[in-house]
């Protein structure tokens, strides 16, 4: 393997990922069971679906979620378990799901997820959200594909962001075996890199990662948290001791850890 390849190897710092991924699926599969939860359909693609919680009352702030994977693994199944801390404190949250490389490109990812971000904007009203409190969120991959809908010039107006752990450049994501599947060039790598495409102006941000992260995916960190700061309109930056790479995420809606506190207060504002 090359420098980069272990770099980009974040469960190389896990003892057993397999224990995390069960937790996973085992609390994903307690909301899918507990909680009410549509499955709905944002565009043509096979996998263009998300599944959607409802909130108990009306005009609700919503959290969309998008998953991780390195853009190639994983689904929005695997994510539904925000769902259990979100819900019962009166916030509407939606598991993104998007086609996965190889057999979709990165561009036919970010266009995906961008349309389905832009979709639950436009249909919040009907789901019983408030438009204007629309908050995307993501980890790893994800939180690559939520940036990339706030480089959307295009887009909708998001409420916040919460960025886990992210990858914002892509140049040396290329030259590791990640790339393998995605085939980027040095073209595709800068077109689809947050950092270089910021827009003036960011609404508040969350910007967080494990402690117990590779050295890349701590610069990465590092460098889009120092690119936002002039932009965000607040910027909140987080490393979470004792956290890694994947059990990060849940802290994420756990209101006794600060960045859990701190993503609660921000869909909870008015």
């Amino acid at each position: 393997m090359t420098t980069l390849d272990v770099q980009y190897s974040p469960s190389a710092l896990v003892p057993d990922l397999s224990v995390t991924l069960a937790e996973y699926h085992a609390r994903s599969a307690r909301a899918r069971a507990g909680l009410e939860f549509r499955t709905l359909r944002y565009g043509p693609g096979a996998r263009m679906a998300l599944d959607f919680f409802p909130a108990a009352q009306p005009a609700a702030p919503l959290f969309a979620y998008v998953h991780g994977g390195f853009w190639q693994e994983m689904g929005k199944e695997d994510f539904s378990f925000p769902a259990l801390d979100l819900v019962p404190a009166g916030i509407a949250f939606a598991a993104l799901g998007y086609g996965l490389a190889p057999a979709c490109t990165l561009d036919e990812i970010v266009a995906s997820v961008r349309r389905g971000l832009r979709w639950l904007v436009a249909q919040a009203t009907g789901l019983g959200a408030d438009p204007r409190r629309v908050h995307i969120g993501g980890s790893s991959a994800g939180a690559h594909l939520a940036a990339m809908a706030l480089s959307d010039g295009s887009g909708p107006s998001f409420a916040s962001a919460t960025l886990v752990s992210g990858v914002y450049d892509l140049e040396p994501i290329r030259h590791s075996y990640v790339n393998d599947p995605l085939g980027l060039d040095a073209t595709a790598a800068h077109r689809n890199s947050p950092i270089h495409h910021l827009p003036a102006r960011l609404p508040p941000t969350i910007v967080a990662r494990g402690a117990i992260e590779t050295d890349e995916f701590a610069r990465q960190h590092t460098d889009f948290a120092a690119a936002i700061a002039s932009r965000a309109e607040s910027l909140d930056e987080f490393v979470v001791t004792g956290r890694n790479h994947f059990d990060v995420t849940f802290d994420l809606t756990d209101r006794t850890t600060a960045l859990g506190s701190a993503l609660l207060a921000r869909l909870t504002a008015i």
